[in-house]
Formats: C-alpha cells, structure tokens, sequence
C-alpha cells in the first residue's frame, strides 16, 4: 500500500464494532479462557466479516488491526493478516443466518475434552445452553484449513457451540456477548464433566427431558417488559 494513502473513513458503527471484538477479545485472555496469543474473534458485516489479526498480542491490537474478511475470502489491500483460522469464521457465517459474531478458544478443561475427541452428554441439563442435547467434538483437520471449516460448520449442525478434536471450542451468537458468555458456559460445562468422570460414570439425562430444557431455553433468561 503506498505509504501516503489516508486510511479508510470508517462509520461510528464500524469502530464501535472494532473496539467491541477487540474488548471481547481482551477479556478473554485477561479471564484465562484462552492462553497467550491463542484463540481469535469475530463478528458479522455486510458482505463479510471482521476479526481479530494474527500473530498480535490481545493488549496491543488498535481497531485499525482487526482485519475486514469479504465473503470471497479476501481480505482488504493493506490491512493486518486475518487470524488463521478465518476460514471457518467465514464457513460458519454463509452456513448460518443467526449467527452474528463467534469466539473461538483454547480454554483448558474444553481442550482437554477435545483432546480425547470426547462429546459432551447431557450429563447436566445446562449442556442445552448449547442449543441441543450435546456439544459435540468436530474431528481433526489441520488448523487453518478448509477441511476444519467444513469439520466444524458440519460439527455445529443449528447448535451454537462445539469442541474441535485437538484443538479446543467454538462459541456464537447473536451478539459479541452472548458468544462470550456461551464460551465460558461451554469451559464450565467442561470441567463439571471431566470431575464428574473422576468421580464416576455420569448419569446422562433422556432425550425426553432435554427436550423438555431445550423448550424450556427458548425463554430461559428473558425478563417480561416493564411496564411504566
């Protein structure tokens, strides 16, 4: 990019949705859900997406690093390098219309799940946070590769949250902070299941009762308005 060229005019909504991914990111690593320089997040925009650059530091990335992904998988003339794992940000985004920003990790018990290619059962009725009766683990595919995107979108099914095999966990959501809080739901979840199995062989709920959850989920949290 030649040196004198002004930057891009960006809309207050574009660097508000930077500096959301980048705070998103941020508490991610400060909370311990991710280690070092690991893990990556994005959110959806018109005609592609943006998400977080490779290789910098949580603490030292501008909103001019968070890297603009078209929906063709290319990237913007002069920016930062996307994270490497874009492409199955980008899979999850065409695959999914409800999907608006996603989190990806490499929290410590999720990993350690993932490592044994281990799904997670309905051992808790809180596993339906996830959208289903399960959380399952995508197989292993090279990180950064299309075949991972396609393990992953395949592993998500209408889910909003997975395992990847010896790698670590994917969040989305609606917004930046439900993809957050749904990864720390998924780290939690995870740790409960890896103590339970020390303990003993978890007894899993039946398919009828967590589809009674899951039906339950669709106005789980939802306060009725106010009236004044």
């Amino acid at each position: 990019m030649n040196k004198s060229a002004k930057p891009p005019r960006r809309s207050a909504a574009d660097t508000a949705l930077r500096g959301e991914i980048i705070s998103t990111a941020q508490r991610m690593a400060s909370s311990g859900l991710t280690p070092g320089k690991s893990g990556n997040v994005s959110a959806r925009i018109d005609n592609g997406m943006l998400i977080t650059p490779t290789g910098i530091p949580y603490g030292e990335i501008k909103p001019a690093d968070i890297v603009a992904v078209r929906n063709d998988g290319t990237a913007m003339a002069g920016q930062r390098a996307p994270s490497s794992e874009w492409r199955f940000h980008l899979a999850i985004y065409k695959a999914r219309d409800d999907v608006e920003a996603i989190v990806h990790t490499h929290s410590l018990n999720a990993t350690a799940l993932a490592c044994i290619h281990r799904t997670i059962p309905a051992f808790h009725y809180m596993v339906a946070v996830a959208g289903g009766d399960r959380i399952t683990c995508a197989p292993y595919a090279t990180y950064g590769t299309e075949a991972l995107a396609k393990n992953v979108v395949r592993a998500l099914g209408d889910r909003r949250a997975c395992l990847i095999a010896n790698h670590g966990a994917i969040a989305v959501g609606e917004t930046l902070r439900k993809a957050y809080d749904l990864a720390w739901e998924v780290e939690t979840l995870s740790a409960q299941y890896a103590r339970a199995r020390q303990l003993g062989r978890p007894r899993l709920l039946s398919a009828r009762e967590m589809n009674q959850v899951l039906e339950k989920f669709k106005t789980y949290g939802k306060q009725p308005p106010v009236k004044l």
